[in-house]
């Protein structure tokens, strides 16, 4: 066998024991679950004790004004803040009933078991066939390439539109489509939950209705959590709502988390209810 190859052997072989580990532990209440988490940038707390357990295979929204640290959190889920030098985690996120910030947990790992697609559409300048393979192949995948793609592209309601013009590059592609092909990018690693990052902001209305319309239909095989601004949006979309707030300190914290119709219909906070009814915010 080449270096290459037994390089590819030893990756599938690391992740099949992070996955076994993970799976082995878990116990089902939750798809994953935030317990105590603050998180700082340097001396700045970002968020501070926030505690949020995300019910599988729902759509929940993270709500609240800018700053308050919805992204924050949400990047909190797959360790994407391990990638800022100044951040730090206190508290635990536990998926499958391990901390994912426990020395041994592998973040690379963690981040093909927990997708994310970003605010910005960031197809890579290669061909759609190869943005739907890249993360599949640096995380060892060996299978069929073609079944992959096509698998991806269908579940991101986009093979239809690009399945004769597989070779030609991803930024050929509009922007909802590059949003989609994005999403099919995340699936192809066959994650548990797909993080969402204001995924709609910079498309047009036709665009953002595909985008909901396909959350609803990826929901019946994965966990999403999507931050927005579009009160509208968090309503159609999502089945439970967790409204974040800021301190006098600048500090986000949560405020209320519940199903999405009693946050928008009858909140236990007065502060929520200001903010969905768009008295502050």
């Amino acid at each position: 066998m080449s270096a290459t190859g037994i390089a590819a052997n030893l990756r599938e072989r690391t992740a099949a024991r992070e996955a076994e580990a993970m799976d082995t532990a878990y116990d089902g209440a939750y798809a994953i679950e935030a317990r105590s988490l603050s998180v700082y940038y340097g001396a700045f707390r970002a968020v501070r004790d926030v505690n949020l357990h995300i019910q599988p295979r729902k759509v929940t929204a993270l709500i609240g004004p800018s700053g308050c640290g919805k992204s924050t959190v949400l990047r909190a889920f797959n360790r994407m803040n391990d990638l800022i030098p100044s951040a730090r985690v206190q508290g635990d996120v536990l998926f499958h009933g391990r901390n994912l910030y426990a020395p041994e947990v592998d973040p690379v790992e963690v981040r093909r078991r927990i997708g994310m697609v970003f605010q910005k559409p960031n197809p890579f300048p290669k061909s759609i066939h190869d943005n739907v393979l890249w993360g599949a192949r640096i995380n060892g995948y060996t299978g069929n390439a073609d079944e992959l793609v096509e698998r991806s592209l269908r579940a991101a309601a986009l093979w239809d539109e690009v399945k004769d013009k597989l070779k030609q590059s991803g930024l050929s592609l509009s922007g909802g489509q590059q949003q989609r092909l994005c999403i099919a990018r995340a699936i192809a690693t066959r994650p548990e939950i797909i993080l969402m990052d204001e995924p709609c902001s910079s498309l047009d209305p036709i665009a953002t209705l595909k985008i909901e319309d396909l959350m609803r239909e990826l929901v019946e095989d994965y966990t999403i959590i999507i931050v927005t601004h579009n009160m509208q949006q968090a309503a159609r979309v999502s089945d439970y709502t967790a409204f974040f707030n800021m301190d006098e300190d600048r500090a986000g914290h949560l405020v209320e988390y519940d199903v999405t119709k009693t946050i928008f219909t009858m909140p236990k906070e007065q502060r929520t209810e200001d903010y969905v009814s768009g008295r502050f915010g």
